[in-house]
């Protein structure tokens, strides 16, 4: 009788063993299921940042359009003057070199003693 009973505990504990294994399979399915679903709605974050994202950048790229437009126009407006604008400068007569001054200032001045 004792190896009937013996063969009971072995089949109990085989049997035990296979549930927990069963059940924790049952939780890893269960898991992964969530972690399914988070990374469903990650997915769907990520995509709607995406998305405003490219909209930022659009708006981005026509106020920076519009700036270049503007500075442009700005930069034309102070290069470029009109016709009736121009006044032609007179034209002088050439400046004699400082050194040249000096040198006839100096033979006056030792002329003169």
């Amino acid at each position: 009788m004792a190896t009937g009973t013996l063969d009971t505990v072995i089949l109990a504990i085989i049997i035990g063993t296979l549930a927990a294994i069963v059940y924790s399979l049952r939780i890893l399915v269960l898991m992964e299921r969530r972690m399914a679903r988070i990374d469903v709605h990650v997915e769907a974050l990520v995509t709607k940042v995406f998305q405003e994202e490219r909209r930022i950048e659009g708006k981005e790229n026509m106020i920076e359009g519009e700036e270049n437009t503007i500075e442009t126009m700005l930069t034309g407006a102070r290069t470029a003057r009109p016709a009736s604008a121009k006044v032609s400068k007179p034209k002088s007569k050439p400046k004699a070199s400082k050194k040249k001054t000096v040198k006839k200032t100096a033979k006056k001045v030792k002329k003169r003693k």
